[in-house]
């Protein structure tokens, strides 16, 4: 018997997940949920067996999915969520999980108290890169990192607009933030800086900073500086470089560079991690088996809580304490 995902959301990632579930053994698109009746109708095309809708409940009530897919914008967060953890329905959702803390702590709090399996889309902890890294750093002393975030604004109108995204430390740089965790640990305390340098006089209706750096202080002793900028033409540089006693771990989107001794070794991605995303959620809905899933609700919102902190930082000029775990 197939397994009957619905995807809520009509945007690339939808798209993305449903091409990955669509080529799965024993797994149907079964719904696609969008803001208009119009914009499901077109995201059904191509899956003979999805059903359109413009509203969730009625998706939920018609399709019964075994779990649900949700990929929308940051503001849209939070009903979605709670009809969720209220029908035991398991989710995936794409990263941020919200503008603010408010929203994410107290579905944590629904997702925890029912059990419910749940997985979050920071894929760079699914990379080769990531994995590599993490096997070497093993055996290395880790002294700092480097996090970077540089490239373009989004063309969408709610990314430009603080409530609508969270600002880009928090809808983007996130995956940075998120990575650093996995591979560095936890976090004690973020100092940050963000400015307006020119994205407002250049577009309209635009509240987010466009640059902005933070300062972590983590559990291990280790420090962070993570960076980002919306200014550019175009993207120009993600990833996390991670400096030990025996050289430079450089996590990129698309690979590991390793520089230690005079020696430049590099490692590409073979895999896909938003297959490996996928198929460790899948499987876990299967069988109950969660240990494939690298980031839960409950993990996300740790990650959550340095990029709102960072955010908190910024507008008081004052350092911000991360909560103990």
């Amino acid at each position: 018997m197939a397994l009957n995902v619905g995807i809520i959301g009509t945007g690339w990632f939808s798209k993305m997940h449903a091409r990955i579930l669509s080529d799965m053994d024993g797994v149907s698109v079964a719904a696609f949920v969008g803001t208009s009746q119009d914009k499901a109708d077109q995201a059904i095309e191509g899956y003979s067996s999805a059903k359109a809708y413009a509203n969730v409940e009625q998706m939920l009530d018609d399709s019964k999915p075994d779990a649900v897919y949700i990929c929308v914008p940051p503001f849209a967060h939070g009903e979605i969520e709670s009809l969720l953890v209220d029908r035991h329905i398991p989710f995936m959702v794409e990263k941020p999980l919200g503008t603010n803390l408010e929203i994410p702590k107290k579905i944590a709090q629904g997702v925890k108290k029912s059990g419910l399996m749940t997985s979050v889309g920071y894929h760079f902890r699914y990379t080769d890169a990531a994995i590599k890294a993490a096997e070497l750093l093993e055996s290395r002393k880790i002294g700092m990192a480097l996090g970077y975030w540089m490239g373009d604004m989004p063309q969408v109108y709610w990314w430009r607009q603080q409530e609508g995204s969270g600002g880009q430390f928090i809808e983007q740089t996130t995956h940075m933030v998120d990575l650093l965790r996995c591979l560095l640990g936890e976090v004690d305390e973020v100092y940050a800086a963000f400015a307006h340098r020119a994205m407002k006089d250049m577009h309209d209706n635009v509240s987010v900073h466009d640059v902005g750096t933070a300062t972590l202080k983590l559990k291990s002793g280790a420090v962070a500086a993570i960076s980002n900028t919306c200014i550019l033409p175009e993207s120009e540089k993600v990833g996390l470089v991670i400096y030990t006693e025996q050289g430079s771990l450089d996590i990129r989107a698309d690979r590991l560079i390793v520089n230690e001794q005079g020696r430049r070794t590099e490692y590409r991605n073979a895999a896909n991690p938003y297959q490996r995303e996928n198929e460790a959620f899948i499987h876990a809905v299967r069988t109950g088996e969660t240990s494939g899933i690298l980031s839960s609700y409950e993990d996300a919102v740790r990650t959550m809580e340095i990029t709102y902190a960072a955010l908190q930082s910024a507008e008081t000029g004052l350092p911000v304490k991360i909560g103990n775990h």
